[in-house]
């Protein structure tokens, strides 16, 4: 119910009351609706003798039963406002007396009065006269049968009703059309509607199903008109579709592989792979539902009613003119947009991506994978490579955008060089000193010392550790940097053939036996080897029997390979010209002791005999 206002104007229903049963406001016979009670009228004061004529009191009071029975209860009329008190409002609607109604029919939702004093309004009329003796009046109920009237004829003539959805209900909505009316959920929309109260608030045009005035029944239909405008666009639509031509429609639902279009009562299907000539991650993230698309028709399949539509196709294939776009040795800037084990793809135009190789990407780091030095949106500079326009393809580099530091490190570093570096690896075969920027030399184990034998090279030299070395070969094509620290000294060996020259006495210390031989240091780093077969067998027959590591023994040099670093000795020869001596001395002393000369002789030869025996 609506509140009542200090707006209206004063007076009571004492007011009211006098006002309707006032003689001095009676009107003229031509008035049907005289406002004079029924006693007034036969009274003395009313001007009228009791003996006056019968006729005229029957004239009288035929006009009298006729203004009583000029409106009847339940019957729509129209009349004016007189008064508006604080509780009622007066309404003359030409009867004998002022209608009432209720003053909070007077008031809107903000508390404000509707109507002035002088208004025509349509009332009806509910009570002739209550026990009171008042006419009982109402304006809503009026305004109701007038809509119910409209329901009536929209329904009969096919028309319209505009109305606002105002509640959900169960199996619908509710609509305000000035009465309430339900919308079954199954004629809100063309297809399912998911979220009922987006719609609460909303005002749209309906079709009135069906209603029933004693039930106070309406059915409403916004479906009915959807369809009906749908099939008028659709026989446009299909007038207008044809292979080729470009119509706009509107994104009707998304999915992974696409759109699909409403061209107007006809959908079509925009494939994720005619979207864009370039790479679309998922149709989502370019348009949404309920937007608007210009698109061209690829294939229309009258009998099945299917359209393939295309927008990429609204541009020209960038692949077209890329041969004179992007010629090979071209700088271009792009976007990263993808990575594999194998390299990365940039965008550098929307449809044309490039391929930088794993193997192109630095001159002197070994990438093994990509996200190594690139991720996806990183903007980047390259250059192209080569150019596959039949199959879209474009290979870049990376690395090319800089001076390749192999060309000119020959240069900086000649061989020869002696360089001064840390040590960044080491591995059993050598050691990675680090030169420039990205470039490490390797020193080999074979070229860390001339005479050592090592069997790791982390017993020499430990990671972080600075060191000298000299540059021994750069292979740019390869990328090899090869370094030496033997190279830094000397090589003994250059001195061996001299020092050490076949026939020489030698004494060293046994460092290792084989099966083969022994070998013997003679000096730090040069070891000669004594084989088997230049060895003299002891009493077992076994001549490596009496050798064992540590050992000092003497042994004479048979020969020398330099270029092997080899040195071959003998125990054998070494003995046999030890017996040769001692022989020659022995004739030499036998001739100046003639006396003596049988006895020594003898002496000698049996002394000869146990040596060979030997």
């Amino acid at each position: 119910m609506n509140k009542p206002t200090d707006k209206i104007l004063d007076g009571n229903q004492e007011e009211i009351n006098n006002q309707t049963n006032s003689n001095d406001n009676f009107k003229e016979e031509s008035n049907s609706s005289d406002n004079i009670s029924d006693d007034s009228l036969f009274s003395s004061d009313s001007g009228y003798e009791e003996d006056d004529d019968s006729s005229d009191e029957n004239s009288f009071m035929e006009l009298y039963e006729k203004s009583l029975k000029s409106i009847q209860e339940g019957e729509l009329v129209t009349g004016e406002i007189v008064m508006i008190g604080k509780e009622y409002v007066l309404v003359d609607v030409g009867y004998k007396s002022e209608g009432q109604i209720r003053i909070n029919e007077f008031i809107d939702a903000d508390g404000n009065l509707t109507n002035k004093v002088g208004d025509k309004i349509d009332v009806l009329l509910e009570k002739r006269e209550d026990d009171d003796g008042r006419i009982i009046l109402s304006k809503e109920k009026a305004a109701k049968i007038k809509i119910w009237d409209e329901i009536k004829n929209i329904y009969e003539e096919d028309r319209t009703v505009e109305g606002e959805i105002v509640a959900r209900l169960k199996g619908g909505m509710a609509v305000d059309i000035g009465l309430q009316a339900f919308l079954p959920g199954s004629q809100i929309d063309l297809k399912p509607v998911r979220n009922f109260d987006s719609l609460i608030g909303t005002k749209h045009e309906f079709k009135i199903l069906k209603y029933n005035k004693r039930r106070a029944n309406i059915v409403l239909s916004r479906r009915a008109l959807l369809e009906k405008d749908r099939k008028v666009k659709r026989d446009q639509t299909m007038h207008d579709i044809k292979e080729g031509a470009v119509l706009t429609g509107t994104v009707k639902n998304i999915t992974d592989y696409g759109f699909f279009i409403d061209l107007g009562g006809i959908d079509g299907l925009l494939h994720i792979t005619d979207i864009s000539w370039g790479r679309v991650g998922h149709p989502s993230e370019l348009y949404q539902v309920g937007d608007e698309i210009t698109v061209k028709i690829l294939k229309y399949d009258e009998e099945k009613e299917r359209v393939s539509l295309g927008l990429k196709q609204l541009n020209p294939d960038p692949w077209i003119n890329a041969n004179t776009d992007y010629p090979i040795n071209t700088k271009v800037k792009g976007k990263v947009v993808s990575l594999a084990d194998y390299g990365a793809f940039v965008e550098i135009k929307e449809g044309i991506e490039g391929l930088i190789h794993v193997s192109e990407m630095s001159w002197t780091r070994k990438i093994r994978h990509p996200s190594q030095i690139l991720k996806v949106g990183d903007e980047v500079e390259a250059v192209v490579l080569n150019i596959d326009t039949e199959n879209k393809r474009i290979s870049l580099g990376l690395k090319q955008v800089e001076p390749n530091p192999w060309k000119v490190i020959g240069e900086k570093y000649p061989i020869g060089t002696t360089i001064e570096g840390r040590i960044k690896n080491i591995t059993d075969f050598g050691i990675f000193i680090g030169i420039d920027e990205g470039i490490d030399g390797l020193v080999h184990i074979s070229d860390i010392s001339w005479t050592k034998r090592i069997k790791h090279p982390s017993e020499v030299y430990k990671k972080g550790e600075e060191v000298q070395a000299v540059v021994l070969n750069i292979d740019e094509e390869n990328e090899r940097f090869s370094l030496g620290i033997k190279q830094l000294a000397i090589d003994p060996w250059d001195e061996i053939p001299e020092r050490y020259k076949p026939g020489t006495r030698v004494t060293g210390t046994v460092t290792n036996i084989t099966d083969f031989g022994v070998f013997v240091e003679l000096e730090e780093g040069i070891e000669g080897l004594i084989h088997v077969s230049e060895l003299t067998k002891d009493k077992s027959g076994n001549a490596l029997s009496r050798f064992k590591v540590d050992d000092v023994i003497q042994a004479k040099v048979i020969n020398i390979a330099k270029d092997d670093k080899k040195i071959g000795l003998s125990i054998r020869k070494l003995e046999e010209a030890e017996e040769k001596d001692m022989y020659r001395s022995y004739l030499t002393n036998g001739k100046e002791a003639t006396s003596n000369l049988g006895e020594l002789l003898k002496a000698g030869m049996l002394d000869l005999e146990n040596k060979k025996e030997d």
